[in-house]
């Protein structure tokens, strides 16, 4: 479907609020979702997949220090740690208890070899925003709770939020001062093309808030202020993703300085499309939406179809709105449905 814009100024437009030729996309999907989009499609790389679904967003990243495998456990450079278990889709990592889950004082976590931004190559990324062509550039991947909670053990950090607070602050520095280092030497190596750095971590289950509003203040409003005010002083816009029941958060999340949301997960409580629209639209732009829980993998095409038009129309409206499905597209949804999302994406 070919325009007179670029994937990039189609971005750039709606997230300014304006109303561009039509709405963006955006593709998040597991590797093995990627791999059968390969062979469905005739393409050979992921980004071959992007082109043939139009997509108008690329991500970029460094080389970042390769995990290590050791008696069946694989731990990256923060040390968090997975396990191969069979499930339903075959043989997957699981995550299990972090490299820090025993720590019993605020000693042994400062002991641990925490990663610095020397240890990544950012030098092949002039490469990669070449290869993005005329698409916009996203970059990041800043967990700046729930990946410390995965480190720690998710059960004791949260006992940690309560009983030794300043472990938590301590655990979260770490993790915020490598994100803003990587997102500066990112921005340099990249020659300025990052246009949105993505900031994560889950505060809802589907039908309620996981954290009061007093561990909120103390834990995410601050880190969330600190990567708002790192990537708004170069022009960039920061694309927060939390899953779950978060509407009530909204208005503190755009006090932060969010100016994207993801994923707006459709069966959450409270996440319908109008109300969102309505109350937020014009003070933040809105990422994902597509229903990866019911939609896609249970329904037929044409009710793809359906809905995505339906969204398009409401989220879409004078800008403000990349289309995407509501998390990454899972091995349980039928290619037949991701085509009729895109496809209708691209012409609603």
């Amino acid at each position: 479907m070919a325009t007179g814009w670029s994937g990039r100024e189609r971005v750039l437009a709606a997230l300014a609020h304006e109303q561009p030729d039509r709405v963006p996309v955006d593709l998040w999907a597991e590797p093995s979702v990627w791999l059968r989009l390969q062979q469905a499609l005739g393409c050979d790389v992921p980004a071959e997949v992007c082109a043939a679904l139009e997509v108008d967003v690329r991500y970029v990243e460094p080389v970042y220090p390769a995990d290590v495998v050791r008696a069946g456990v694989r731990q990256n450079m923060w040390g968090e740690r997975w396990r191969e278990a069979d499930t339903a889709m075959g043989r997957e990592w699981q995550h299990i208890d972090g490299a820090l889950v025993g720590a019993g004082s605020l000693e042994e976590l400062e002991c641990f070899p925490w990663p610095a931004c020397d240890q990544a190559d950012y030098s092949g990324l002039v490469a990669q925003v070449d290869a993005a062509g005329d698409c916009a550039v996203f970059y990041g991947n800043a967990d700046f709770f729930e990946r410390p909670a995965l480190v720690r053990g998710i059960e004791q950090f949260l006992v940690d939020t309560v009983e030794h607070p300043d472990w938590v602050e301590y655990l979260q520095g770490k993790f915020l001062e490598f994100f803003v280092e990587d997102f500066h030497r990112a921005m340099e190596a990249s020659r300025g093309r990052i246009d949105a750095f993505l900031a994560l971590t889950d505060l809802g289950s589907q039908e309620r808030i996981l954290l009061g509003p007093e561990a909120r203040r103390r834990f995410i409003h601050p880190a969330l202020r600190i990567l708002a005010e790192a990537v708004h002083r170069e022009g960039v816009r920061l694309l927060f993703h939390s899953c779950g029941a978060v509407r009530e958060l909204v208005p503190e999340l755009i006090d932060c300085g969010v100016d994207i949301l993801n994923p707006l997960q459709p069966a959450a409580r409270g996440m319908d499309p109008e109300g969102l629209k309505r109350e937020f639209g014009g003070r933040l732009s809105f990422h994902g939406g597509i229903d990866v829980q019911y939609l896609l993998p249970l329904e037929a095409p044409e009710t793809v179809r359906g809905e995505v038009r339906r969204r398009v129309g409401i989220l879409g409206a004078g800008g403000g709105y990349i289309l995407a499905p509501s998390h990454n597209l899972q091995a349980d949804i039928p290619v037949e449905n991701i085509r009729a999302m895109y496809d209708t994406g691209l012409r609603a």
